[in-house]
This record gives structure tokens, C-alpha cells and sequence, in this order.
């Protein structure tokens, strides 16, 4: 229970003599989450040096299928995983999760063949697909809403800095020692951070470096507790979710920008290798421009909105023109397909990616905006997570298609991705409704 107060809480800051936990939380989240992202890319970046050194001879398509086992599992766990996470808490989900993927990850040397690659990709999707709902339920506890953009900026970013620091970090293990050493040491590093997570988490009430004026500040202003759940709305169940028109709207805004978004996770390299003819060099140094632009962006779209919700602007109006214009930007990856120039083409790729990053930090801070209660948070986070994901497996798919119908050209592929970024704006600006907590729906007939 919390103590009595003679300090009143300023709704647009915190009240000085307040502790900072929250942001060591944020931290802790950000580095699960760009562990999560390094593992899950460790396979991408080490396995033809696996294929050349066990002499496996595989072909394109079973390269292919060794990848994708990852997000076949990591997708089909996702709605169990937000449910679990909601009833567990994200201290042991989290946990839990992260020694799992990170076992896999470490055990994957052990593996031989196609079928046993297969086999533990699809066990370490499955192991990760609770980290984003579990980072989404603890910023929820512990950030009001006037925080809550940029602490979802910082944990987002986590995948991008993830995948960005796997080429460099996987690629010097293999050069200093092989490449059964990349799973095993990285392994080794999620275990440790489950360990830390574990002993460190606790909810804001429990958390015992966290004092009371920090504990206000955070029930008082929005952030996701039982001690400010209505008790109606807590009894509603998972299936009911479905029932909400914002739901399905969040479904499909975030199918819409992972759909894009997974161009610059599968085919942008070989976009820039084919279509812009760049070396190994330079693809090293170009290839992450745009998702550098992104990090940094989505860290200043989170601060900005934060502070305008602060300084009394409607978090509804602040969440859609985040979402509504970042999808907008989305489209830019169009004209990265027009121009003949190397730098305008980056250019307009790094407006789109920054674009969909900024429009992320709107989106991942809806389910803490409108779950009814804080036992539906990571609900929310793993149903539109499990919809962005299926754009995971068909995205790649299309572009390649594309590729093949018209001779290699990437312009009616961007069209494609610009006319999903369309439509993901119109999702977010009519389909979802108003960034508060849904209203408990009468029974089912």
C-alpha cells in the first residue's frame, strides 16, 4: 500500500525527491529486446559459413526455409504469448522466455543437417516471441501516459540496434575464433540477462528502490496497475478483445507497416547490391544509414509527443498523428525506386524507414492507451504483434515474386509497399478509435 503525501503530484513532471527506477527498467527492456534481435539475426549473417564448413550443400529454398522456421514459431506463439505474459507478469515471462531462446541459441552448433537447423530456429522462434509483449506490459506499469512515447521509442529500437550490431558482432566472433562460437557466446550473454532481469524487476508497488513519490507519479498519471484497473473492465476475456473495432484496427495498421518495414529486414541488402550495384564495403557502411535514421528519429518523435502530452495536448490526437504520419512517410519508399541517384535513393529509403519507426512508437504504446484493464496490456501487444508478423512471412514473398514477374525491377514492389503504407494510415486514422481504456462491451447474445 502506499503511504500518505503532503507533496502534490505535478501531472507534467515528476515531483522533485522522486526516484528514476522506471528508466533502469527501461534500460534493462531495451537490452532484452536488442539481445533478442542479435540472436534471431545471428543465423542470417553465419550461415554460409556453416554451409561451407559442414559441406551441407543447401540450396537457395532450403536456406530460405531454415530462416523463415524462425518466424513460422516466433508468429504462432505470439497471441499465447501476450495471454501468458498477462497472467505470469513480466518478470517471469521475460525471464523465461529469454533463457529459452538463449538455450536454443547456444545449442544450435550442436545441429547437423537441414531438418536439425529447422528444427532449433523454430524452437528459438517460439522462445522469443514473449519479449515484446513482456517489455510492453513492464513500460506500461511503470511509465504514465505522458512518458509512455518515448519509453516505447527506446524499447523499439532495441530490434533495430539489434540487427544493425549483428553483422559487425557476429562477423569478428567468426573471424576470431568459428562460427559455433557466435551461438554459444551469445547464448551465454541472454542467460545473463535473465538472471539480472529476474533479480532486478518488480512492478512499481513492490519494487524496493522505487520510493512512493515515484509510485504516484506513475498511478496517478496513467500507468498500467491494479490499483487503477476498474474492476468490470478486468473481468473481460481474451477471446472478447476481438470484439472491439480498435482491435482490428490495430491489426491491420501494424500488418500494413511490417509489411514494409520487413523489406528493409530481408531484401534491402540485396537491393542495394543489385539494383545500386554497391561492394561488400559499401553495402556495410550504406546498408545502415537508414536504420540508424530510424533509431534516432523514433527517440526524438518519442520525446517530442511525451512532451506535448505533457504540456496538455489530447493523447488521442497525439498517438494518431504520430501513427497517421509516420505510415504517410512510409510510402516515401516509392520514389527510392524512380530516381537514379545512389544518395537521393537513400534518402527517400531513410525517410520511409524513420517514418514507420516514429509511427512505431504510437503503436506500441496503444495496448497500454486502451486495454480495459492492466491485465489486458500485453494481450493487445501480442495480438497486433502476431497480425505485423504474418506481413513477416508474406512480405518477403511478394517482393520476391515481383522481383521475378518483372525481370528484377524493384519499382512495382515499392508500389506495392507504398499502397500497404496507404492503407495502414486509413486504418489508424478511422478504424481505431480514441487512445483510452475500451469500454466493457454488454454480453454476447
Amino acid at each position: 500500500m502506499l503511504g500518505r503525501f503532503d507533496v502534490m503530484i505535478n501531472p507534467k513532471s515528476a515531483p522533485a525527491g522522486a526516484t528514476k527506477v522506471r528508466y533502469f527498467i527501461l534500460f534493462m527492456c531495451f537490452v532484452g529486446i536488442s539481445i533478442n534481435y542479435l540472436d534471431r539475426a545471428n543465423m542470417s549473417v553465419a550461415l554460409p559459413f556453416i554451409d561451407s564448413e559442414l559441406g551441407l550443400n543447401l540450396t537457395n529454398t532450403e536456406k530460405g526455409l531454415i530462416l523463415g522456421a524462425f518466424f513460422w514459431a516466433y508468429d504462432g506463439m505470439m497471441l499465447l504469448a501476450g495471454w501468458i505474459t498477462d497472467k505470469l507478469g513480466a518478470r517471469k515471462t521475460f525471464s523465461l522466455a529469454a533463457v529459452w531462446w538463449s538455450v536454443f541459441t547456444a545449442l544450435t552448433p550442436l545441429a547437423y543437417s537441414f531438418w536439425t537447423f529447422f528444427a532449433v530456429r523454430f524452437a528459438l522462434g517460439a522462445g522469443e516471441a514473449p519479449a515484446y509483449p513482456s517489455a510492453t506490459k513492464a513500460a506500461s506499469r511503470w511509465f504514465p501516459k505522458s512518458e509512455r512515447a518515448f519509453a516505447t521509442a527506446v524499447i523499439d529500437s532495441g530490434s533495430r540496434v539489434g540487427t544493425v550490431l549483428a553483422l559487425p558482432i557476429v562477423t569478428a566472433i567468426i573471424a576470431v575464433a568459428t562460427w559455433h562460437y557466435s551461438f554459444i557466446i551469445l547464448g551465454a550473454v541472454g542467460i545473463i540477462w535473465a538472471f539480472f532481469w529476474y533479480v532486478t524487476y518488480r512492478d512499481p508497488t513492490e519494487h524496493e528502490r522505487a520510493n512512493d513519490l515515484e509510485r504516484r507519479y506513475i498511478i496517478e498519471n496513467g500507468g498500467r496497475t491494479v490499483e487503477n484497473d476498474d474492476p468490470e473492465a478486468a473481468k473481460i476475456k481474451w477471446v472478447d478483445l476481438f470484439r472491439y473495432r480498435t482491435i482490428w484496427g490495430m491489426m491491420i495498421g501494424f500488418f500494413c507497416l511490417n509489411f514494409v518495414i520487413y523489406f528493409f529486414l530481408t531484401w534491402f541488402p540485396s537491393y542495394l547490391k543489385t539494383a545500386r550495384g554497391l561492394n561488400l564495403a559499401e553495402l556495410g557502411l550504406y546498408g545502415m544509414l537508414p536504420g540508424l535514421s530510424a533509431v534516432v528519429t523514433a527517440w526524438i518523435a518519442g520525446a517530442l509527443a511525451d512532451r506535448a502530452i505533457r504540456n496538455g495536448a489530447n493523447v488521442t490526437t497525439v498517438r494518431k498523428i504520430i501513427m497517421v504520419g509516420g505510415m504517410l512517410g512510409g510510402a516515401a519508399i516509392l520514389p527510392a525506386s524512380l530516381t537514379q541517384s545512389l544518395y537521393m535513393a537513400l534518402f527517400f529509403l531513410a525517410i520511409s524507414y524513420s517514418s514507420l519507426a516514429i509511427a512505431a512508437t504510437g503503436i506500441w504504446s496503444l495496448p497500454a492507451d486502451v486495454a480495459p484493464s492492466s491485465r489486458h496490456v500485453a494481450s493487445i501487444g501480442g495480438i497486433q504483434n502476431f497480425a505485423s508478423n504474418i506481413a513477416g512471412i508474406i512480405s518477403p514473398l511478394l517482393f520476391g515474386f515481383l522481383l521475378d514477374m518483372f525481370g528484377g525491377s524493384y519499382t512495382p514492389s515499392f508500389m506495392m509497399a507504398a499502397g500497404m503504407a496507404l492503407v495502414g494510415a486509413f486504418s489508424y486514422a478511422f478504424i481505431v478509435g480514441r487512445a483510452e481504456p475500451l469500454p466493457v462491451l454488454p454480453p454476447r447474445s
